[in-house]
């Protein structure tokens, strides 16, 4: 669990040969994680949850410092609020890495076993994916959570988090380190790269030299888009959170008011954010405008079609580019469809495959939408920021995958395993 600091380790010292150092010391950790006993890496996590509780005054401190650099640097309150911790976050972060101690282990789980008409019996087993690296921005629970869920599935970790979380990543990383190595699990099972340089980046996306298996994202566009077009590994990305909630004809107002505020601003900052919400033409006269009112109360701003604009005049017009984008704000782009068939025409033509939810009580309009589908994750009658791997009875997460390999939808302790097949036979060779 070793932090090297390429800002000053590496000086006069190749960046590329730094992080091969890093590589070979990840694969040799997950060697040994493949194997490690549950209990020992439970009692890991536990000892990791406890040091976080502890150290959470130097974590504040570190937190402090990080945003006050970007309350400088002008940073939005979306990107502000991705950033900031608390005591109940710090507290949430510890209970999270305590509830993935809780999980099954999926190591060595059989998925399924059959036996042959020759007497062979065949099982496919859950197996570690090696060595994940996880390259993020803003979210320093991130380092927490990564860590935590890499390890439980026997993996080892590089991590490397923004600059702008550098000194809470830190804190965090130090505390888990203490807890780690209280039960003797390897040295570098877990790995803090602290480095504004982006060739660090670059050696990640490498696989230094076949050492990383898999990436996984977690930030901005920008980054995502540069780690699926650059990465030589396997990455389980998504690459934006356009979410919509959409208001059928059959929905209880006060359930959807109660389900769209909550989907917009609970929290604008994450990736099940709302962004679009679509209400049917046939409630628009009695649902449409109270809606408008209960996000406008809530602080949201609108910006919506003529149809949305004629109910309150404090709606800004929208434009094209309102109904893909992913605000990450107190923002939301309304539109009133024609039924569920113009939802789902809407959702596929705008939409990222992310998360969308349906609020009606007409359980065959709901079927539609649920079947019609092909986002990651889908609700009925709930709010988009369920969208979460916790929330789902995973622990925690690492980020929501969109992709249609591997894994989809939050991405968890079971999503960081691979499989192996153990065939058993009594002496049989193939004719």
């Amino acid at each position: 669990m070793t932090v090297i600091d390429l800002n000053t380790e590496t000086k006069g010292t190749d960046i590329g040969a730094t992080m091969a150092v890093m590589g070979a010391h990840a694969r040799a950790a997950s060697t040994v994680l493949a194997s490690t006993p549950t209990k020992r890496k439970d009692a890991g996590l536990l000892c990791a949850a406890m040091t976080i509780r502890a150290n959470a005054g130097d974590i504040l401190e570190a937190n402090a410092k990080d945003m006050a650099a970007a309350r400088a640097k002008g940073l939005s309150s979306a990107l502000l609020d991705r950033l900031e911790l608390t005591d109940d976050r710090i507290e949430a972060m510890a209970k999270g890495i305590e509830a993935i101690a809780a999980l099954a282990d999926p190591v060595g789980d059989r998925i399924a076993e059959w036996d042959r008409p020759n007497g062979l019996h065949i099982e496919r087993v859950r197996t570690p994916l090696g060595t994940i690296g996880i390259i993020y921005e803003s979210r320093p629970n991130v380092t927490a959570d990564a860590a935590a869920l890499c390890l439980k599935a026997g993996n080892a970790a590089i991590l490397r988090g923004g600059s702008e979380a550098t000194h809470s990543n830190h804190a965090i990383h130090a505390a888990l380190v203490e807890g780690f190595l209280a039960s003797n699990l390897p040295e570098h099972a877990v790995q803090l790269v602290e480095t504004t340089d982006r060739a660090a980046v670059g050696e990640m996306l490498s696989g230094l030299d076949g050492a990383i298996d898999v990436i996984v994202p977690r930030g901005g566009k920008s980054l995502v888009a540069r780690v699926q077009a650059d990465a030589r590994v396997p990455v389980f990305a998504h690459l934006e959170g356009v979410c919509h909630v959409y208001v059928d004809g059959a929905a209880d107002l006060d359930m959807a008011k109660s389900i769209v505020v909550n989907a917009k601003m609970r929290r604008t900052g994450i990736c099940g954010s709302a962004e679009t919400l679509l209400v049917d033409k046939a409630c628009a006269a009695t649902h449409l405008a109270p809606l408008v009112t209960a996000l406008i109360d809530a602080g949201c701003e609108i910006r919506g079609d003529a149809a949305t604009q004629a109910v309150d005049d404090r709606v800004i017009a929208a434009i094209d580019s309102d109904w893909a984008t992913e605000y990450l704000d107190a923002i939301i782009a309304v539109h009133v469809v024609d039924g569920v068939d113009d939802a789902i025409k809407h959702i596929n033509t705008y939409g990222s495959h992310h998360t969308e939810a349906i609020v009606t009580s007409d359980q065959k309009v709901a079927d539609k939408f649920l079947n019609e589908l092909d986002s990651a994750i889908l609700l009925h009658n709930a709010s988009t920021q369920f969208a979460d791997g916790g929330e789902f009875g995973m622990g925690a997460e690492i980020g929501i995958a969109t992709g249609k390999f591997h894994a989809r939808g939050p991405v968890g302790v079971e999503q960081l395993t691979s499989f192996k097949y153990i065939v058993r036979g009594s002496g049989q060779v193939r004719p």
